[in-house]
């Protein structure tokens, strides 16, 4: 997974410095403390080159942060009271999101009061208050993370909102691929290529059967077998038609090539026309490595899903492409399903390969990759066309285990999901009235703080139900 890069601006006053030169010393260690803990979290730090006081000092910052193309966000930490005029026209200059870290070193204070004068080292968060004014009077567009660092989750909280920005800033540039066209009649996530682009950006590429014939023909045997040998090492394959297995693979390999060449961020394969394409088999286990790969993925010609799958997945590896299915209204829960296509990293057990059965074009049967989704905490997450733009539907879940053997899901992907605190009737109404569609991402481990941020950045509607 490629790095993020994020922009970190320091925020001060050149009438300390006037003063006493060395009160900055503490809170610049503390700055660098900060900065530390935020790069072992897997993510890269460029500082501004100075401590920023006065105007000329924070265009420069400006300048070097809007110079480097593969910033996602700009974080900024005031060291102490700044005054806003001074850095107001830079942050509106500023090509990346904002992201407001209101906190200072001390996380007690009262207990010194009577012994040490500490406010000199903690008193920055009413530049922030002066700050955020001028940010929102002006409509520049934040996200504030707020507490000591010590404290559990606020690190997380800021990391979260910094993966957020660079999943917004991957989805605007996305490109999508698009195999077999739009399923016929299906129309919740549809939206024509046009508004795509002029909506978020991301431009979809569509297969045809010379793209298709143009990569078969390039697959080797050694390319097939190291796709054999793959499958074995991680995964349980239990495949009789070895022949269906082959041409299977050559789809994918040939999906896989297709997407290489045309820088593609994601793809979405519509299973009724894969041999109008010229494919020689539904390529489901290639669409399960697509998510494996990190990579976006979505079913029946979803470039909106798939788009925001691949967006996610780039921040959020452990994100899968799902459908809700079924309602156990007994167990108050809801199935996951599709006909097979899941990230793998994201089962309970290793998942098998098996034949599927396949009549739905002239493709014939075919194998599929299968499993049931693991237990744990996630988001579930919803791009949805509205009337005027988009809505982004969030609802924190829990993934349970139904207490069947794992036979129940030898040739199904499927999971079973409950809201963390919601009934399943509640959920279910809540999320149609927000419009959901029946196509989302499922992304593990994630806070919805975050995620909503995602949507912030965004320019979408946010929701949480």
């Amino acid at each position: 997974m490629k790095k993020i890069k994020v922009g970190y601006l320091p925020l001060y006053i050149k009438l300390y410095d006037d003063s006493n030169i060395k009160w900055r010393d503490p809170v610049v260690a503390y700055m660098n403390k900060l900065i530390q803990m935020i790069e072992e979290q897997g993510i890269e730090v460029v500082v501004a080159d100075e401590i920023c006081r006065v105007k000329p000092e924070f265009e420069r910052a400006a300048a070097k942060f809007n110079a480097d193309g593969d910033i996602c966000a700009v974080i900024t930490q005031h060291l102490a009271y700044s005054p806003s005029l001074e850095s107001i026209e830079a942050l509106k200059s500023l090509k990346a999101p904002i992201i407001v870290f209101d906190t200072t070193p001390d996380f007690e204070l009262i207990k010194y009061a009577e012994t040490e004068d500490r406010i000199m080292n903690n008193h920055g968060i009413h530049g922030v208050q002066d700050m955020c004014n001028m940010l929102k009077r002006n409509g520049v567009p934040y996200e504030l993370c707020v507490g000591h660092a010590s404290t559990p989750g606020v690190l997380e909280e800021l990391c979260g909102c910094v993966r957020a920005a660079y999943a917004a800033k991957c989805f605007k540039t996305a490109r999508i691929g698009m195999v077999g066209g739009e399923f016929e009649g299906m129309g919740d996530f549809r939206i024509t290529d046009k508004e795509y682009i002029e909506k978020i950006g991301v431009k979809t590429v569509r297969m045809t059967k010379a793209d298709a014939e143009k990569y078969l023909s390039k697959i080797t045997d050694d390319e097939v077998n190291a796709e054999l040998e793959y499958d074995n090492k991680n995964y349980n394959v239990q495949v009789n038609n070895k022949e269906n297995y082959v041409s299977a693979i050559r789809s994918g390999l040939a999906v896989r090539k297709w997407m290489e060449a045309e820088r593609l961020d994601g793809v979405t394969v519509n299973f009724l026309h894969t041999d109008d394409c010229g494919l020689p088999k539904m390529p489901f286990v290639e669409c399960c490595k697509v998510m494996e790969r990190g990579q976006g993925y979505a079913g029946e010609g979803d470039n909106l899903t798939a788009g925001l799958v691949g967006s996610l997945i780039k921040a959020f590896p452990d994100t899968t492409f799902t459908e809700m299915f079924c309602p156990d209204w007994k167990e108050n829960t809801v199935l996951l399903s599709h006909m097979g296509e899941m990230n793998p990293r994201l089962t309970e057990n290793k998942p098998r390969i098996t034949d599927k059965s396949f009549n739905y074009n002239s493709c014939g049967d075919t194998v599929s990759l299968n499993g049931c989704f693991k237990s744990g905490s996630a988001v579930l997450v919803n791009l949805a066309p509205a009337e005027n733009g988009f809505s982004l539907i969030l609802a924190e879940v829990q993934l349970v285990q139904s207490g069947k053997s794992d036979k129940a899901y030898a040739n199904e992907v499927r999971g079973w999901m409950k809201h963390a605190y919601l009934t399943l009737p509640e959920f279910l109404k809540e999320y149609s009235l927000a419009g959901g569609t029946h196509h989302s991402a499922l992304v593990y481990g994630a806070d919805v703080t975050a995620l909503a941020a995602f949507g912030e950045f965004m320019g979408f509607d946010v929701e949480i139900i």
